[in-house]
Protein backbone atom coordinates (compact mmCIF):
# COMPACT_ATOMS: atom_id res chain seq x y z
CA UNK A 1 0.00 0.00 0.00
CA UNK A 2 1.32 3.42 -0.95
CA UNK A 3 1.62 5.86 1.94
CA UNK A 4 1.37 9.53 0.97
CA UNK A 5 3.93 12.06 2.11
CA UNK A 6 1.32 13.98 4.12
CA UNK A 7 0.49 10.84 6.15
CA UNK A 8 4.20 10.05 6.57
CA UNK A 9 4.86 13.54 7.92
CA UNK A 10 1.90 13.18 10.33
CA UNK A 11 3.01 9.78 11.65
CA UNK A 12 6.63 10.84 12.08
CA UNK A 13 5.59 14.06 13.84
CA UNK A 14 3.25 12.15 16.21
CA UNK A 15 5.98 9.61 17.03
CA UNK A 16 8.55 12.35 17.69
CA UNK A 17 6.18 14.28 19.96
CA UNK A 18 5.16 11.22 21.96
CA UNK A 19 8.74 10.06 22.40
CA UNK A 20 10.01 13.56 23.27
CA UNK A 21 7.27 14.39 25.81
CA UNK A 22 7.34 10.90 27.28
CA UNK A 23 11.11 10.92 27.66
CA UNK A 24 11.13 14.41 29.16
CA UNK A 25 8.32 13.54 31.60
CA UNK A 26 10.01 10.31 32.62
CA UNK A 27 13.31 12.06 33.30
CA UNK A 28 11.65 14.81 35.37
CA UNK A 29 9.55 12.34 37.40
CA UNK A 30 12.60 10.18 38.01
CA UNK A 31 14.49 13.26 39.20
CA UNK A 32 11.65 14.12 41.60
CA UNK A 33 11.56 10.57 42.93
CA UNK A 34 15.31 10.48 43.45
CA UNK A 35 15.18 13.88 45.17
CA UNK A 36 12.42 12.67 47.50
CA UNK A 37 14.43 9.56 48.37
CA UNK A 38 17.49 11.68 49.08
CA UNK A 39 15.44 14.00 51.34
CA UNK A 40 13.95 11.06 53.26
CA UNK A 41 17.37 9.46 53.75
CA UNK A 42 18.83 12.77 54.92
CA UNK A 43 15.99 13.32 57.44
CA UNK A 44 16.26 9.76 58.83
CA UNK A 45 20.04 9.94 58.98
CA UNK A 46 19.81 13.13 61.09
CA UNK A 47 17.19 11.51 63.32
CA UNK A 48 19.39 8.47 63.79
CA UNK A 49 22.34 10.68 64.73
CA UNK A 50 20.11 12.62 67.17
CA UNK A 51 18.80 9.36 68.72
CA UNK A 52 22.30 7.97 69.24
CA UNK A 53 23.39 11.24 70.83
CA UNK A 54 20.35 11.21 73.19
CA UNK A 55 20.93 7.58 74.21
CA UNK A 56 24.59 8.25 75.08
CA UNK A 57 23.57 11.38 76.98
CA UNK A 58 21.07 9.37 79.06
CA UNK A 59 23.69 6.75 79.79
CA UNK A 60 26.33 9.22 80.96
CA UNK A 61 23.92 11.06 83.22
CA UNK A 62 23.13 7.89 85.25
CA UNK A 63 24.96 7.67 88.66
CA UNK A 64 26.51 5.31 89.31
CA UNK A 65 27.15 4.10 85.74
CA UNK A 66 26.34 0.47 84.99
CA UNK A 67 26.92 -1.72 81.94
CA UNK A 68 25.54 -0.01 78.82
CA UNK A 69 23.61 -3.08 77.65
CA UNK A 70 22.02 -3.49 81.06
CA UNK A 71 21.14 0.20 81.17
CA UNK A 72 19.45 0.17 77.77
CA UNK A 73 17.61 -3.07 78.60
CA UNK A 74 16.28 -1.57 81.82
CA UNK A 75 15.42 1.86 80.36
CA UNK A 76 14.42 0.74 76.82
CA UNK A 77 10.69 1.51 77.07
CA UNK A 78 11.28 4.99 78.52
CA UNK A 79 14.04 5.81 76.04
CA UNK A 80 11.87 4.68 73.08
CA UNK A 81 9.02 6.87 74.23
CA UNK A 82 11.31 9.89 74.75
CA UNK A 83 12.93 9.39 71.31
CA UNK A 84 9.48 9.19 69.71
CA UNK A 85 8.58 12.52 71.32
CA UNK A 86 11.93 13.98 70.26
CA UNK A 87 11.81 12.86 66.59
CA UNK A 88 8.05 13.00 66.08
CA UNK A 89 7.81 9.44 64.70
CA UNK A 90 7.32 5.93 66.14
CA UNK A 91 10.57 4.43 67.51
CA UNK A 92 11.52 0.85 68.40
CA UNK A 93 14.76 -0.21 70.11
CA UNK A 94 16.24 -3.70 69.57
CA UNK A 95 18.94 -5.51 71.52
CA UNK A 96 21.81 -7.45 69.96
CA UNK A 97 19.80 -10.67 70.37
CA UNK A 98 16.96 -9.18 68.23
CA UNK A 99 14.70 -8.71 71.21
CA UNK A 100 12.65 -5.53 71.59
CA UNK A 101 14.03 -3.26 74.32
CA UNK A 102 11.26 -0.73 74.01
CA UNK A 103 8.80 0.71 71.53
CA UNK A 104 6.55 3.72 71.26
CA UNK A 105 4.09 1.58 69.29
CA UNK A 106 1.43 -0.19 71.33
CA UNK A 107 1.81 -3.53 69.59
CA UNK A 108 5.06 -4.30 67.76
CA UNK A 109 4.57 -6.90 65.13
CA UNK A 110 6.80 -9.89 65.63
CA UNK A 111 7.64 -8.95 69.24
CA UNK A 112 9.93 -11.53 70.82
CA UNK A 113 11.89 -12.02 67.64
CA UNK A 114 9.06 -13.10 65.37
CA UNK A 115 9.55 -10.40 62.68
CA UNK A 116 8.28 -10.63 59.09
CA UNK A 117 10.61 -11.16 56.12
CA UNK A 118 11.45 -7.57 55.17
CA UNK A 119 11.68 -6.40 58.78
CA UNK A 120 13.85 -9.35 59.78
CA UNK A 121 16.35 -8.83 56.96
CA UNK A 122 16.56 -5.08 57.60
CA UNK A 123 17.09 -5.69 61.34
CA UNK A 124 19.92 -8.12 60.53
CA UNK A 125 21.60 -5.43 58.40
CA UNK A 126 21.25 -2.86 61.19
CA UNK A 127 22.62 -5.27 63.84
CA UNK A 128 25.52 -5.87 61.43
CA UNK A 129 26.40 -2.17 61.49
CA UNK A 130 24.62 -1.06 58.28
CA UNK A 131 21.57 1.02 57.52
CA UNK A 132 18.59 -0.70 55.87
CA UNK A 133 15.03 0.26 55.07
CA UNK A 134 11.97 -0.93 53.19
CA UNK A 135 8.49 0.34 52.51
CA UNK A 136 5.44 -1.10 54.22
CA UNK A 137 1.74 -0.76 53.57
CA UNK A 138 -0.62 -1.21 50.64
CA UNK A 139 0.87 1.78 48.82
CA UNK A 140 4.23 1.69 50.57
CA UNK A 141 3.14 4.72 52.60
CA UNK A 142 5.37 3.88 55.62
CA UNK A 143 9.14 3.52 55.48
CA UNK A 144 10.70 1.28 58.15
CA UNK A 145 14.21 2.60 58.71
CA UNK A 146 16.72 0.43 60.68
CA UNK A 147 20.03 1.84 61.95
CA UNK A 148 22.70 0.62 64.40
CA UNK A 149 22.77 2.02 67.99
CA UNK A 150 26.25 2.80 69.25
CA UNK A 151 27.12 2.57 72.99
CA UNK A 152 30.26 3.70 74.81
CA UNK A 153 32.00 0.38 74.11
CA UNK A 154 30.53 -0.26 70.62
CA UNK A 155 27.23 -1.29 69.03
CA UNK A 156 24.63 -2.41 71.54
CA UNK A 157 21.61 -2.86 69.29
CA UNK A 158 19.48 -1.21 66.63
CA UNK A 159 16.80 1.43 66.29
CA UNK A 160 13.79 1.51 63.98
CA UNK A 161 11.91 4.56 62.79
CA UNK A 162 8.44 4.20 61.22
CA UNK A 163 8.51 7.21 58.90
CA UNK A 164 5.24 8.08 57.08
CA UNK A 165 5.82 9.15 53.47
CA UNK A 166 2.20 9.77 52.44
CA UNK A 167 2.96 13.42 51.66
CA UNK A 168 5.79 12.45 49.34
CA UNK A 169 3.62 9.89 47.53
CA UNK A 170 0.75 12.35 47.23
CA UNK A 171 3.04 15.04 45.83
CA UNK A 172 4.59 12.59 43.33
CA UNK A 173 1.18 11.38 42.20
CA UNK A 174 -0.01 14.98 41.73
CA UNK A 175 3.08 15.87 39.70
CA UNK A 176 2.65 12.76 37.55
CA UNK A 177 -0.99 13.62 36.85
CA UNK A 178 0.07 17.16 36.02
CA UNK A 179 2.72 15.90 33.60
CA UNK A 180 0.21 13.56 31.99
CA UNK A 181 -2.30 16.37 31.55
CA UNK A 182 0.20 19.01 30.42
CA UNK A 183 2.12 16.53 28.28
CA UNK A 184 -1.04 15.41 26.53
CA UNK A 185 -2.12 19.02 25.98
CA UNK A 186 1.28 20.11 24.71
CA UNK A 187 1.51 17.06 22.45
CA UNK A 188 -1.94 17.71 21.00
CA UNK A 189 -1.27 21.41 20.43
CA UNK A 190 2.18 20.78 18.95
CA UNK A 191 0.74 18.03 16.76
CA UNK A 192 -1.95 20.34 15.38
CA UNK A 193 0.50 23.16 14.71
CA UNK A 194 3.05 20.76 13.20
CA UNK A 195 0.36 19.11 11.08
CA UNK A 196 -0.65 22.48 9.63
CA UNK A 197 2.99 23.47 9.07
CA UNK A 198 4.05 20.19 7.48
CA UNK A 199 0.90 20.13 5.40
CA UNK A 200 2.21 23.26 3.70
CA UNK A 201 5.46 21.42 2.98
CA UNK A 202 3.56 18.39 1.70
CA UNK A 203 1.45 20.63 -0.55
CA UNK A 204 4.60 22.30 -1.92
CA UNK A 205 6.25 18.95 -2.58
CA UNK A 206 3.12 17.68 -4.34
CA UNK A 207 3.20 20.80 -6.55
CA UNK A 208 6.82 20.08 -7.42
CA UNK A 209 5.90 16.47 -8.21
CA UNK A 210 3.07 17.65 -10.46
CA UNK A 211 5.52 19.97 -12.26
CA UNK A 212 7.97 17.10 -12.75
CA UNK A 213 5.15 14.91 -14.13
CA UNK A 214 4.18 17.74 -16.47
CA UNK A 215 7.75 17.94 -17.79
CA UNK A 216 7.82 14.15 -18.19
CA UNK A 217 4.74 14.39 -20.42
CA UNK A 218 6.53 16.95 -22.57
CA UNK A 219 4.55 19.94 -21.27
CA UNK A 220 7.25 22.42 -20.29
CA UNK A 221 6.79 25.03 -17.55
CA UNK A 222 6.08 28.65 -18.36
CA UNK A 223 6.65 29.92 -14.79
CA UNK A 224 7.88 28.88 -11.36
CA UNK A 225 5.64 26.26 -9.63
CA UNK A 226 6.49 27.69 -6.16
CA UNK A 227 7.38 31.14 -4.92
CA UNK A 228 9.14 30.56 -1.61
CA UNK A 229 12.32 31.87 -0.02
CA UNK A 230 13.67 28.53 1.14
CA UNK A 231 15.14 25.33 -0.26
CA UNK A 232 11.79 24.27 -1.75
CA UNK A 233 11.61 27.59 -3.59
CA UNK A 234 15.16 26.99 -4.87
CA UNK A 235 14.11 23.50 -5.95
CA UNK A 236 11.13 24.99 -7.79
CA UNK A 237 13.38 27.45 -9.58
CA UNK A 238 15.74 24.59 -10.39
CA UNK A 239 12.88 22.56 -11.90
CA UNK A 240 11.84 25.59 -13.95
CA UNK A 241 15.42 26.03 -15.17
CA UNK A 242 15.65 22.31 -15.92
CA UNK A 243 12.40 22.51 -17.89
CA UNK A 244 13.81 25.34 -19.99
CA UNK A 245 17.09 23.50 -20.51
CA UNK A 246 15.29 20.31 -21.55
CA UNK A 247 13.18 22.30 -23.97
CA UNK A 248 16.27 23.95 -25.42
CA UNK A 249 18.09 20.62 -25.56
CA UNK A 250 15.20 19.02 -27.41
CA UNK A 251 15.24 21.89 -29.86
CA UNK A 252 19.00 21.45 -30.11
CA UNK A 253 18.54 17.72 -30.73
CA UNK A 254 16.12 18.50 -33.51
CA UNK A 255 18.69 20.86 -34.95
CA UNK A 256 21.39 18.22 -34.52
CA UNK A 257 19.19 15.66 -36.23
CA UNK A 258 18.86 18.03 -39.15
CA UNK A 259 22.62 18.57 -39.14
CA UNK A 260 23.14 14.81 -38.91
CA UNK A 261 21.04 14.33 -42.01
CA UNK A 262 23.20 16.91 -43.75
CA UNK A 263 26.30 15.15 -42.43
CA UNK A 264 25.07 11.87 -43.87
CA UNK A 265 24.70 13.58 -47.21
CA UNK A 266 28.21 14.98 -46.90
CA UNK A 267 29.53 11.56 -45.93
CA UNK A 268 27.94 10.10 -49.01
CA UNK A 269 29.60 12.83 -51.05
CA UNK A 270 32.85 12.12 -49.22
CA UNK A 271 32.51 8.45 -50.04
CA UNK A 272 32.14 9.39 -53.69
CA UNK A 273 35.23 11.61 -53.42
CA UNK A 274 37.09 8.79 -51.69
CA UNK A 275 36.34 6.49 -54.57
CA UNK A 276 37.60 9.16 -56.93
CA UNK A 277 40.67 9.58 -54.73
CA UNK A 278 41.42 5.86 -54.89
CA UNK A 279 40.86 5.95 -58.65
CA UNK A 280 43.27 8.90 -58.96
CA UNK A 281 45.90 7.11 -56.87
CA UNK A 282 45.54 4.04 -59.02
CA UNK A 283 45.81 6.10 -62.19
CA UNK A 284 48.78 8.15 -60.95
CA UNK A 285 50.61 5.03 -59.80
CA UNK A 286 49.81 3.24 -63.04
CA UNK A 287 51.52 5.83 -65.27
CA UNK A 288 55.08 5.57 -63.81
CA UNK A 289 54.69 1.81 -63.35
CA UNK A 290 53.71 1.48 -67.03
CA UNK A 291 56.83 3.43 -68.03
CA UNK A 292 59.07 1.30 -65.81
CA UNK A 293 57.51 -1.93 -67.12
CA UNK A 294 57.89 -0.78 -70.75
CA UNK A 295 61.60 -0.04 -70.28
CA UNK A 296 62.21 -3.38 -68.54
CA UNK A 297 60.63 -5.15 -71.53
CA UNK A 298 62.77 -3.13 -73.97
CA UNK A 299 65.92 -3.92 -71.97
CA UNK A 300 65.01 -7.59 -72.14
CA UNK A 301 64.75 -7.33 -75.94
CA UNK A 302 67.79 -5.08 -76.55
CA UNK A 303 70.30 -5.96 -73.87
CA UNK A 304 73.31 -4.70 -75.83
CA UNK A 305 71.98 -1.22 -76.76
CA UNK A 306 74.02 1.24 -74.62
CA UNK A 307 71.87 4.22 -75.67
CA UNK A 308 68.69 2.41 -74.58
CA UNK A 309 70.37 1.36 -71.34
CA UNK A 310 71.21 4.96 -70.41
CA UNK A 311 67.79 6.23 -71.42
CA UNK A 312 66.08 3.43 -69.48
CA UNK A 313 68.19 4.03 -66.38
CA UNK A 314 67.34 7.74 -66.41
CA UNK A 315 63.62 7.19 -67.03
CA UNK A 316 63.27 4.37 -64.46
CA UNK A 317 65.08 6.47 -61.84
CA UNK A 318 62.84 9.44 -62.59
CA UNK A 319 59.63 7.39 -62.44
CA UNK A 320 60.76 5.55 -59.28
CA UNK A 321 61.50 8.90 -57.61
CA UNK A 322 58.08 10.13 -58.65
CA UNK A 323 56.48 6.99 -57.18
CA UNK A 324 58.46 7.45 -53.97
CA UNK A 325 57.34 11.06 -53.59
CA UNK A 326 53.72 10.15 -54.25
CA UNK A 327 53.79 7.31 -51.68
CA UNK A 328 55.47 9.58 -49.13
CA UNK A 329 52.89 12.33 -49.60
CA UNK A 330 49.96 9.91 -49.52
CA UNK A 331 51.27 8.37 -46.27
CA UNK A 332 51.82 11.79 -44.72
CA UNK A 333 48.31 12.93 -45.65
CA UNK A 334 46.89 9.73 -44.17
CA UNK A 335 48.96 10.15 -41.00
CA UNK A 336 47.75 13.74 -40.57
CA UNK A 337 44.18 12.51 -40.62
CA UNK A 338 44.88 10.04 -37.79
CA UNK A 339 47.79 11.30 -35.75
CA UNK A 340 47.50 15.08 -35.38
CA UNK A 341 48.21 14.68 -31.67
CA UNK A 342 51.77 13.51 -32.40
CA UNK A 343 52.76 16.97 -33.68
CA UNK A 344 54.71 18.87 -31.03
CA UNK A 345 54.50 22.66 -31.34
CA UNK A 346 57.46 24.75 -30.22
CA UNK A 347 59.12 28.08 -30.96
CA UNK A 348 60.71 28.06 -34.44
CA UNK A 349 62.87 30.92 -35.66
CA UNK A 350 61.31 31.44 -39.10
CA UNK A 351 64.18 33.27 -40.81
CA UNK A 352 66.79 30.63 -39.96
CA UNK A 353 64.43 27.74 -40.76
CA UNK A 354 63.55 29.19 -44.17
CA UNK A 355 67.19 29.78 -45.08
CA UNK A 356 67.79 26.14 -44.19
CA UNK A 357 64.89 25.04 -46.43
CA UNK A 358 66.25 27.16 -49.31
CA UNK A 359 69.70 25.62 -48.86
CA UNK A 360 68.19 22.14 -49.17
CA UNK A 361 66.45 23.05 -52.42
CA UNK A 362 69.34 25.03 -53.92
CA UNK A 363 70.71 22.02 -55.84
CA UNK A 364 67.39 21.38 -57.54
CA UNK A 365 67.02 25.10 -58.28
CA UNK A 366 70.37 25.13 -60.04
CA UNK A 367 69.34 22.15 -62.21
CA UNK A 368 66.22 24.03 -63.29
CA UNK A 369 68.10 27.34 -63.65
CA UNK A 370 66.09 29.07 -60.92
CA UNK A 371 67.42 31.55 -58.35
CA UNK A 372 66.25 31.23 -54.71
CA UNK A 373 65.93 34.28 -52.48
CA UNK A 374 64.98 34.50 -48.78
CA UNK A 375 64.12 37.91 -47.35
CA UNK A 376 62.39 37.26 -44.02
CA UNK A 377 62.61 39.51 -40.98
CA UNK A 378 63.44 37.80 -37.66
CA UNK A 379 60.29 36.17 -36.29
CA UNK A 380 59.40 33.32 -33.95
CA UNK A 381 56.66 30.97 -35.15
CA UNK A 382 54.75 28.64 -32.83
CA UNK A 383 54.49 25.36 -34.78
CA UNK A 384 55.90 21.87 -35.27
CA UNK A 385 59.45 22.35 -36.62
CA UNK A 386 59.40 19.32 -38.92
CA UNK A 387 56.01 20.25 -40.38
CA UNK A 388 57.19 23.86 -40.88
CA UNK A 389 60.19 22.60 -42.87
CA UNK A 390 58.04 20.20 -44.91
CA UNK A 391 55.58 23.00 -45.81
CA UNK A 392 58.23 25.27 -47.32
CA UNK A 393 60.27 22.56 -49.02
CA UNK A 394 57.08 21.54 -50.86
CA UNK A 395 56.26 25.13 -51.79
CA UNK A 396 59.84 25.81 -52.94
CA UNK A 397 59.80 22.55 -54.88
CA UNK A 398 56.67 23.68 -56.75
CA UNK A 399 58.12 27.19 -57.22
CA UNK A 400 61.18 25.61 -58.87
CA UNK A 401 59.43 22.98 -60.98
CA UNK A 402 56.77 25.31 -62.38
CA UNK A 403 59.13 28.25 -62.98
CA UNK A 404 60.77 29.33 -66.21
CA UNK A 405 64.53 28.95 -66.89
CA UNK A 406 66.35 31.90 -65.41
CA UNK A 407 63.40 32.71 -63.16
CA UNK A 408 63.30 33.45 -59.45
CA UNK A 409 61.60 31.88 -56.44
CA UNK A 410 61.64 33.84 -53.19
CA UNK A 411 60.21 33.95 -49.71
CA UNK A 412 59.43 37.25 -48.01
CA UNK A 413 57.63 38.43 -44.89
CA UNK A 414 57.93 38.77 -41.15
CA UNK A 415 55.95 39.41 -37.95
CA UNK A 416 52.73 41.42 -37.96
CA UNK A 417 51.18 41.72 -34.49
CA UNK A 418 50.45 38.28 -33.07
CA UNK A 419 51.00 36.61 -36.46
CA UNK A 420 53.81 35.90 -38.86
CA UNK A 421 52.97 36.43 -42.58
CA UNK A 422 55.14 34.79 -45.22
CA UNK A 423 54.82 34.93 -49.02
CA UNK A 424 56.23 32.31 -51.41
CA UNK A 425 56.31 33.60 -55.03
CA UNK A 426 57.81 32.40 -58.33
CA UNK A 427 58.15 34.02 -61.75
CA UNK A 428 56.67 31.14 -63.74
CA UNK A 429 53.25 30.77 -65.30
CA UNK A 430 50.17 32.04 -63.46
CA UNK A 431 47.38 29.72 -62.33
CA UNK A 432 44.20 30.20 -64.43
CA UNK A 433 41.14 31.56 -62.62
CA UNK A 434 39.15 28.38 -63.27
CA UNK A 435 41.81 26.33 -61.45
CA UNK A 436 42.16 28.54 -58.34
CA UNK A 437 39.37 26.81 -56.41
CA UNK A 438 40.78 23.31 -57.09
CA UNK A 439 44.47 23.94 -56.62
CA UNK A 440 44.51 22.45 -53.07
CA UNK A 441 42.56 19.29 -53.98
CA UNK A 442 44.53 16.00 -53.99
CA UNK A 443 45.89 14.90 -57.41
CA UNK A 444 44.79 18.10 -59.09
CA UNK A 445 47.34 19.58 -61.51
CA UNK A 446 46.89 22.61 -63.75
CA UNK A 447 48.99 21.14 -66.58
CA UNK A 448 49.14 17.34 -66.40
CA UNK A 449 51.73 17.02 -69.16
CA UNK A 450 54.10 19.46 -67.47
CA UNK A 451 53.45 17.88 -64.08
CA UNK A 452 54.37 14.48 -65.49
CA UNK A 453 57.55 15.85 -67.02
CA UNK A 454 58.58 17.57 -63.76
CA UNK A 455 57.55 14.68 -61.54
CA UNK A 456 54.50 16.40 -59.98
CA UNK A 457 51.70 14.29 -58.45
CA UNK A 458 49.14 16.92 -57.43
CA UNK A 459 49.52 16.01 -53.75
CA UNK A 460 51.98 18.69 -52.64
CA UNK A 461 49.61 21.62 -52.14
CA UNK A 462 46.96 19.42 -50.52
CA UNK A 463 49.56 18.23 -48.02
CA UNK A 464 50.81 21.79 -47.46
CA UNK A 465 47.34 23.12 -46.64
CA UNK A 466 46.68 20.24 -44.23
CA UNK A 467 50.00 20.84 -42.45
CA UNK A 468 49.41 24.61 -42.23
CA UNK A 469 45.92 24.16 -40.76
CA UNK A 470 47.26 21.61 -38.28
CA UNK A 471 49.66 24.29 -36.98
CA UNK A 472 46.75 26.69 -36.42
CA UNK A 473 47.64 28.73 -39.52
CA UNK A 474 46.15 29.33 -42.95
CA UNK A 475 47.31 29.44 -46.58
CA UNK A 476 45.86 31.44 -49.46
CA UNK A 477 46.59 31.68 -53.18
CA UNK A 478 47.09 35.39 -53.83
CA UNK A 479 45.48 37.10 -56.83
CA UNK A 480 47.65 37.10 -59.94
CA UNK A 481 49.82 40.21 -60.37
CA UNK A 482 51.60 39.88 -63.67
CA UNK A 483 53.50 36.63 -64.17
CA UNK A 484 54.05 33.92 -61.58
CA UNK A 485 52.17 32.43 -58.64
CA UNK A 486 52.18 33.60 -55.01
CA UNK A 487 50.99 31.90 -51.81
CA UNK A 488 50.56 33.72 -48.48
CA UNK A 489 50.92 31.74 -45.25
CA UNK A 490 49.96 32.98 -41.76
CA UNK A 491 51.21 31.33 -38.54
CA UNK A 492 50.66 32.16 -34.84
CA UNK A 493 53.63 34.12 -33.49
CA UNK A 494 53.43 32.85 -29.88
CA UNK A 495 52.00 29.92 -27.95
CA UNK A 496 48.21 29.97 -27.50
CA UNK A 497 47.04 31.06 -24.03
CA UNK A 498 45.83 28.14 -21.90
CA UNK A 499 42.28 29.01 -20.84
CA UNK A 500 42.35 26.43 -18.11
Amino acid sequence: MKIGIRLKFTLVLAALLIVSVGLLSGLVLRGIRDNQAAQIEEVLARQTQLANLRLRQEYYTETPQTDASAFYTREGVRLASELADLTGMPVTLYAKDRSVLGSSIRAVRGEGGQLQGGESESLDYALGGSIAYFRQGSRGETMLYFAPVEGPQGQIGAIRFDYPIDSYLTFYAAIRRLFLLVGASVTAAAFLLGFVYYSRFATAILKLKASADQIRRGQFLSGEPLRRRDELGELGRGITYMSGEIQRNIAGLEDERSKLAQAVERLQALEHRQKQYIGNISHEFKTPLTTIKAYTELLDLYRDDPQLLGEARESIDKEAQRLYEMVEKVLRLSALERYDFELEASEVEASAALRDAAARMRGKAERFGVTLEVDVRPAVVWCDAESFMHIFTNLLDNAIKYNRPGGTAYIRGGPEGDEVRLTVRNTGLSIPDEAREKIFEPFYTVNKDRARLSGGSGLGLSLVRRLVETQGGRIELLPAEGEGTAFELVFPARPPVDEA
